[in-house]
């Protein structure tokens, strides 16, 4: 079955069978996908890491397929009951659903009407009825009549024989498999609000009559209604038809048992079973079969988005290594301050209170220029939770009155801070240090690293995705680590100064060997070259084959460890040095004699032109950050709350999180606005992140505002009218409206409902929304991390 499996692989993937064998060889060995992705081009035909990924995830599940097929092959021969055809259509059984429609009438279960009427004798009436209708039911069953079998009368023989067929359409694996697909094809999903549900239900009232085929439903709204359900105010009904195909899957079933009514005496009562099998068997069946498919597939989308989402979050840009100053906005309990040095090691911190009600503004002022003067402090990170815009002033007021301090501000995403901070790792990392300061410490480190920090933090509790609490914990985690392994390694680690949770994230090296580095780290000081990696302990030649060349060293004995160049690649690279009449380090840079080298000259058996190639790009700018710039974006002077936007103004905003339906852009009012999808640009956008991703800078115009559900429509068509001024028509408009051309009978409008019209709470934790909103300066890379928690689509 393995070349089978690799055959299939390989056709999904439009790759050769060749390409896979050599894929999942590496992984079966122990290899990371990003180190084959990397350093192993030539073995799997070039395949990226997105390919690996995809084969790595039908590996398992066509190796799950396999197992059950055993185990169902197993258990039917077990009862004697597998013959040669039986045994072809499991091996011919391609999905797991398939597979358990065929063992469905042989899966052990409870006895079943149709058993104990087996056992009673009654399956050769049943037989006789559904082979010759033109025989009278009462009188067949007479002659079935035993009391001694429990069967009392003609009736208890026909119910028994009506219990037999039943259970046969429902377990016909051909039939259920049509079935199941033609209810998918011309079935709807339907939500109606419970009684008395529609107050405290509110936020769902975009589903209190709603229905969509089940084809078009998108993720956030089948979660949104799957949730609506949990909580007791919607009520879901799985439609398997429009009112007008009434008896559509009924005559499926009947043709398929060749049942017709021909006025023959036994006509009707086959009719009969026929409408029984459909309404108390299959169409429950297939019901549940539906929901569950309806599920995966928006967990599926969903997980692709919390992915997609967490990526652009921790490739964000980083400030660099510089020293920063973090603060913890607050009013009651304070700002909590935090000074960390260009490695992000703590020099300083404090409380000060400048908000209400001490109200020590220029106190703090004073305290937080001596802090800045005497720690050299470059850059301010400000927290975007409570007093956010407040502190914002606060730093702004600081910079004007010490401008030989050259301080710069920026906002940084708290989301998952308070996670960190009563984490058991920050207590080892900074013991003794007051909770509420350590999260002004991850705030500042965010900003020189964002990637280097939320490695400390389960991905999950960044909150990025939508209704990320709806969705298989397992089946997130999975996609999430996934994402993480691959930033980490696409951008590379310094040994000498990363964390052990960085270090665990990094190709071949698990948590054990991530606190041995840092153990060797702490007892025989910084790594001069990647030879002294394999020094550590337990870290062996395998580990050091996968994380050699995602680890670098900064000035250390030899150039080529500062780079991504993989230490089984070196001689190779001082072999066309010498050819080139040069040295490593004068090659190292030199891009007018690298691009002067002829990469195919040193091709060999073992070494093929990709790597090579990889060599020479990574010798032009060695040790290179694939993440973009630093930069900022500036919100509009004054508008700091929802009651001071109006239709019809352009502002500047970034955006914080792209859902399938828009995407969510914070304007500087503590309230992200939701540009829909439709109105993203002038032409037809399939998928938001064709067109802007977390972090960028935009230009958008606000179209409606709705302050009782807190909800903002805004348009990046700077052309748009706002509402009731000639715009587009309410179900288009961003925030408010529906998928174009998806509105079905009874369906109100979408959009915007699919934040549950709760309020954004703020900062890690549960922490309020008190406070004037977001400041107005804030980087283009970090405020992303809690997009739709702040708009109620998840918790934090």
């Amino acid at each position: 079955m393995t070349t089978a499996i690799h055959q299939r692989i390989a056709s999904e993937l439009g790759v050769r069978e060749g390409q896979v064998t050599a894929a999942v060889d590496l992984l079966d060995g122990g290899a990371t996908v990003p180190f084959i992705a990397r350093y192993r081009k030539e073995v799997t035909g070039t395949l990226d890491d997105a390919q690996l990924r995809t084969l790595e995830e039908r590996l398992g599940y066509l190796r799950e397929l396999e197992d059950r097929r055993a185990a169902v092959l197993e258990s039917i021969r077990s009862q004697g009951k597998l013959d040669d055809a039986l045994e072809q259509q499991i091996l011919e059984a391609d999905t797991k659903a398939r597979l358990e429609d065929i063992y469905l009438p042989f899966k052990p279960k409870r006895r079943t009407k149709a058993q104990i009427a087996r056992e009673a004798g009654l399956e050769p009436l049943a037989d006789g009825l559904l082979g010759d209708p033109s025989v009278d039911p009462k009188a067949a069953a007479a002659a079935f009549v035993d009391a001694e079998k429990g069967v009392a009368d003609a009736q208890a023989a026909l119910d028994g024989a009506r219990a037999i067929l039943i259970e046969r359409f429902a377990e016909d694996a051909d039939l259920i498999g049509d079935l199941r697909e033609q209810m998918w094809t011309r079935g709807r999903f339907v939500a109606k609000v419970r009684s008395g549900k529609e107050t405290d239900g509110a936020k769902f009232s975009d589903y209190f009559d709603f229905a969509e085929p089940y084809a078009k439903l998108p993720s956030h709204r089948i979660l949104a209604m799957l949730r609506g359900e949990k909580e007791d105010v919607l009520e879901l009904t799985m439609e398997p038809h429009p009112e007008e195909d009434e008896g559509y899957f009924e005559g499926r079933i009947a043709g398929r048992n060749n049942v017709t009514d021909h006025g023959r005496p036994g006509d009707k009562w086959l009719i009969d079973t026929v409408r029984w099998a459909w309404r108390t068997r299959i169409l429950i069946h297939l019901g549940a079969d539906l929901r569950v498919r309806l599920r995966e597939a928006a967990e599926d989308e969903a997980v692709r988005v919390f992915a997609a989402n967490l990526r652009d979050l921790l490739l964000a840009a980083p400030a660099g290594t510089r020293a920063t100053m973090g603060l913890d906005p607050g009013f009651r309990t304070g700002v909590k301050v935090a000074v960390v040095d260009a490695t992000g090691k703590v020099v300083a911190t404090d409380t000060i209170y400048p908000h209400v009600p001490q109200n020590k503004w220029d106190e703090s002022i004073h305290r937080l220029a001596a802090l800045a003067s005497k720690h050299n402090v470059d850059l301010i990170a400000i927290g975007n939770g409570t007093a956010s815009r407040e502190t914002d002033k606060l730093a702004a007021e600081l910079i004007k009155r010490h401008p030989e301090a050259n301080l710069t501000k920026a906002v940084v995403s708290e989301a998952g801070a308070s996670v960190y901070s009563a984490s058991a790792y920050a207590s080892q990392e900074l013991p003794g240090m007051d909770v509420s300061i350590r999260g002004a410490v991850s705030i500042a480190r965010r900003l020189q690293d964002p990637l280097a920090e939320l490695v400390k933090i389960d991905p999950k509790s960044i909150g990025v995705g939508q209704y990320q609490h709806d969705i298989s914990e397992v089946k997130l985690a999975k996609s999430l680590d996934a994402v993480v392994e691959d930033c980490v390694n696409g951008v590379g680690v310094d040994i000498n100064t990363a964390s052990a949770p960085l270090l665990t994230r990094v190709s071949g090296i698990t948590a054990g060997l991530a606190e041995n580095i840092v153990l060797h780290r702490d007892q025989n000081g910084p790594f001069t070259n990647r030879k002294e990696i394999k020094n550590v302990a337990r870290l062996g030649p395998k580990a050091f084959e996968q994380c050699a060349g995602f680890l670098r060293i900064s000035g250390g004995e030899d150039p080529l460890d500062f780079s991504s160049v993989h230490p089984e690649s070196y001689a190779l690279v001082r072999t066309i040095a010498a050819d080139a009449g040069s040295d490593v380090k004068t090659m190292i840079g030199n891009s007018p004699l690298l691009k002067g080298i002829r990469p195919d000259r040193f091709v060999t058996d073992t070494v093929g032109l990709p790597t090579i190639t990889d060599i020479l790009k990574e010798l032009e700018k060695p040790g290179r950050d694939p993440r973009p710039a630093f930069t900022t974006a500036t919100f509009a002077e004054g508008v700091e709350k929802l009651s001071h936007l109006k239709p019809g103004m352009i502002l500047e905003g970034q955006v914080t999180n792209v859902a399938a339906f828009g995407a969510f852009v914070d304007i500087g009012v503590h309230q992200d606005g939701l540009v829909h999808v439709s109105a993203l640009s002038d032409k037809f956008v399939q998928d938001p992140r064709e067109v802007v991703k977390s972090g960028d800078v935009v230009k958008v115009r606000v179209l409606e505002v709705d302050e009782a559900r807190k909800r903002i429509s805004l348009s990046m068509r700077l052309q748009d009218e706002p509402a009731n001024k000639g715009g587009r028509p309410k179900e288009e408009r961003g925030g408010q409206g529906g998928q174009s051309g998806q509105r079905g009978q009874g369906q109100r409008p979408q959009g915007g409902g699919q934040r549950s019209g709760q309020p954004r709470q703020q900062g890690g934790g549960q922490r309020g929304g008190q406070g004037g909103g977001r400041p107005s300066g804030t980087i283009a890379n970090s405020a992303m991390a809690d997009a739709l928690r702040r708009a109620g689509l998840t918790r934090d």
